[in-house]
């Protein structure tokens, strides 16, 4: 098959990660794949391979604006076109039309990978498309009941591992250099500071800890939140136990140097970091959003807290805290077998294959797994 993978820009979030990872693995089954990206360069840029294309001869910071789109796109007469992000979605209607005025067999595949408030234009134009692939059974939902979309144009396949954890033994040595003792409880967040993120709900949430809790708090990632979160900290008297580790090209290491996972995002489709904290044996503790309860076992290996719940959010901490390490090595194991059953790469990629070509033999979806 002649692929498309259509993305605006090659920042350093979870669904750029995937862009390129299915990319590369569609290329390495003997497909004709290609990553087509509206801006050039981005801080994922140099991982992207050699057929990468942009559509903008030099970054205007603008993600909508895409030269040649229909051109770039279609003149190569693939096969299949995959949206990837809200930009690339916005647009998926109308390749799908032009396609189809010029005769092509082109199937576009829309996606469904983000909560929250999505423009309308969006919705209009996925429901031009062949087909929609959401990245959770709550983002399918949302789809179906609260946006109309027709049930049987829409497949549910998660998200891929892009770091599986090799290791879930804490790492002392990165622990140490980090401010952080043998029973210290570590908590960790990895993703970028953007407003929806809602870093400072943690902040709060932290700063609202007993005082006599050995606790650390730790973030991963860049963002225009992150200054404002920095000022939070200080504000709040816990600059001392809160570190702000920038971006991290792998952020392997520090989960396996922290004990518990923790987010508070309110627009989510499925959390690519409660995965990855998953497949390192950390446990998870998580404001509830779309599709956080398929990133791991309730009750077991992680909890969803109402948003706006700080008490329950400290609650399921320190029953984690709690722990004896018979049982925090325990739910480690189950939460490494989970993530890496659940979202295996090879299983995910498999499943788009399936899709594209029962989408190209007689224009249904397969099954969804």
């Amino acid at each position: 098959m002649r692929i498309i993978v259509l993305q605006d820009y090659l920042r350093s979030g979870g669904t750029e990660r995937h862009s390129i990872l299915l990319s590369r693995e569609f290329a390495s089954l003997g497909h004709e794949a290609r990553l087509v990206t509206f801006r050039p360069g981005g801080a994922l840029s140099g991982t992207a391979g050699p057929g990468l294309r942009s559509l903008q001869p030099f970054d205007t910071g603008i993600d909508w604006f895409g030269p040649g789109l229909l051109r770039t796109v279609l003149g190569g007469r693939p096969d299949i076109v995959l949206c990837m992000g809200k930009t690339a979605n916005c647009y998926a209607g109308r390749i799908q039309r032009r396609a189809a005025a010029r005769g092509l067999g082109t199937r576009v595949v829309a996606t469904k990978r983000a909560g929250g408030q999505i423009e309308g234009l969006y919705y209009s134009s996925i429901k031009n498309a062949a087909h929609v692939v959401a990245n959770s059974i709550d983002a399918a939902q949302d789809l179906v009941l609260e946006h109309a979309v027709d049930k049987a144009m829409v497949s549910v396949i998660h998200n891929s591992l892009v770091f599986p954890g090799s290791s879930w033994a804490l790492d002392p040595d990165l622990r140490t250099k980090l401010g952080a003792g043998p029973a210290t409880s570590v908590l960790l967040s990895v993703g970028m500071f953007r407003p929806e993120k809602n870093q400072r709900a943690l902040l709060e949430i932290a700063a609202g800890l007993p005082p006599d809790w050995d606790w650390r708090l730790w973030f991963a990632g860049e963002g225009p939140e992150r200054a404002a979160c920095e000022r939070l900290a200080a504000k709040l008297g816990i600059s001392g136990r809160v570190r702000f580790l920038g971006y991290q090209a792998d952020p392997g290491p520090l989960y396996r140097a922290a004990d518990i996972a923790v987010h508070a995002s309110r627009e989510e489709a499925l959390s690519n970091f409660l995965i990855e904290a998953q497949s390192h044996g950390l446990p998870v503790v998580a404001c509830h959003a779309l599709g956080n309860r398929e990133c791991f076992i309730p009750g077991r290996t992680g909890w969803d807290v109402a948003q706006g719940d700080y008490e329950g959010f400290r609650a399921s901490l320190a029953l984690l805290a709690a722990d004896t390490p018979e049982a925090r090595n325990a739910r480690s194991d189950e939460a490494r077998a989970f993530a890496l059953r659940e979202f295996d790469p090879g299983r995910q990629v498999a499943a788009y294959i399936r899709l594209f070509e029962s989408l190209l033999r007689d224009g249904k979806p397969a099954p969804s797994p």
